[in-house]
């Protein structure tokens, strides 16, 4: 199969979809791989590292769109990006497309097969390619809400981690997936009074047993929450209902109960945010200030870090860039029903149940696709 692996044009978006040596997996196994001159600048990787991987270079994202049969990416595809989709191509990248109906009106339209990362399951109930990039996430929401709280930034001035006799910063984490977990390691790490809540009891219970008296944890019931929220210094919202908009947990009218200067950092932004004042933010322009608070809520927080994330991305992608590769679309994703639920646009029709509901699509199984 040609495998095509075009730079990323989203805003400060540095990762890559391929390694070279992902590159050289794909081109062991007799696959070809054409990658856009540049495409792993960003990340610290030469073109040159890509041509001694097999790969050959193209000169422009037109030639890579073109010539591809299976186009694997990090970040969803942009307007343009869209425009150069087939019917029948395969297109494998993050989408996120619950809060984006522009996006899913174009890939619909299409008529390209559409496999989203973030929906892709495992036997164990879990996401694995979206995990490493929400380790990530985690990890970089509190050195982002650390520096949003520098009084510079806009921030009340409190150092999360205190200094003796002086008490830490408090950091309420909303949700206790991946994100949460890994924000509280950080934010623990430092010495901040840390809060996790979260409707799960088994998922508390496994935060509980990781961090000890370290963490507190907290049900995450209406009063409780703004409670917490409104005495917090950092809130990082970190739910995440797979494929669907993020649920609101702060309102307005919760946001003016806070402290001025305090920071929400919003890393369910992808998905539609989790605070009702958030919109996206970059990370050339991070940050805006609604009624006194610091809004954090870049889309693409890993791409920060674009070479950690890259290879960390493709430890977890590369597997199934081979299955697809090696077996074409349909097959692979008759056999592995947990890549197959990563199937959320295919050939004209929406396949996800949430994004469905979410954008108002008829439903349709993709299992029945595969099998017809």
């Amino acid at each position: 199969m040609r495998i095509g692996v075009p730079k990323e044009v989203k805003p400060h978006e540095n990762r890559v979809g391929l390694t070279p040596a992902s590159v050289h997996e794909a081109c062991a196994r007799g696959h070809e791989v054409v990658v856009e001159r540049g495409a792993g600048a960003g990340a610290g990787v030469a073109d040159e590292a890509y041509v001694a991987a097999g790969a050959r270079l193209a000169g422009t994202a037109d030639e890579v769109f073109a010539a591809a049969e299976l186009i694997v990416k990090v970040k969803e595809p942009q307007p343009d990006e869209r425009r150069r989709l087939r019917p029948g191509q395969v297109l494998f990248t993050f989408l996120h497309l619950a809060p984006d109906p522009a996006q899913a009106q174009d890939l619909v339209a299409s008529g390209a097969v559409c496999i989203a990362y973030e929906t892709v399951t495992s036997a164990h109930g879990t996401l694995p390619l979206l995990a490493p990039m929400s380790e990530i996430a985690g990890r970089m929401s509190i050195q982002a809400g650390a520096a949003s709280l520098e009084r510079a930034r806009g921030g009340c001035g409190v150092l999360l981690s205190g200094v003796p006799g002086v008490a830490p910063g408090k950091v309420v984490i909303l949700g206790a997936g991946n994100v949460g977990s890994n924000a509280a390691y950080i934010a623990s790490g430092i010495g901040a009074e840390v809060v996790v809540m979260d409707r799960s009891p088994e998922a508390l219970r496994r935060i509980a047993a990781r961090y000890g008296a370290q963490v507190k944890t907290v049900m995450a019931l209406g009063d409780l929450v703004a409670e917490h929220v409104a005495s917090a210094h950092l809130v990082v919202g970190a739910v995440l209902v797979p494929g669907a908009r993020a649920p609101r947990l702060v309102g307005r009218d919760l946001l003016r109960r806070m402290k001025r200067g305090a920071v929400l950092v919003d890393v369910s932004i992808d998905q539609g945010g989790c605070f009702e004042t958030s919109r996206p933010t970059t990370h050339g322009d991070p940050t805006y200030v609604v009624d006194g608070i610091v809004h954090y809520c870049v889309a693409n927080m890993p791409g920060g870090v674009p070479r950690t994330s890259t290879f960390a991305l493709n430890n977890a992608t590369l597997p199934y860039v081979l299955e697809l590769a090696d077996q074409g679309w349909k097959a692979a994703l008759a056999r592995n029903p947990h890549l197959r639920a990563g199937l959320n646009v295919c050939e004209g029709r929406v396949t996800h149940r949430e994004v469905a509901a979410a954008l108002g699509y008829a439903y349709v199984d993709p299992a029945t696709l595969v099998a017809g």
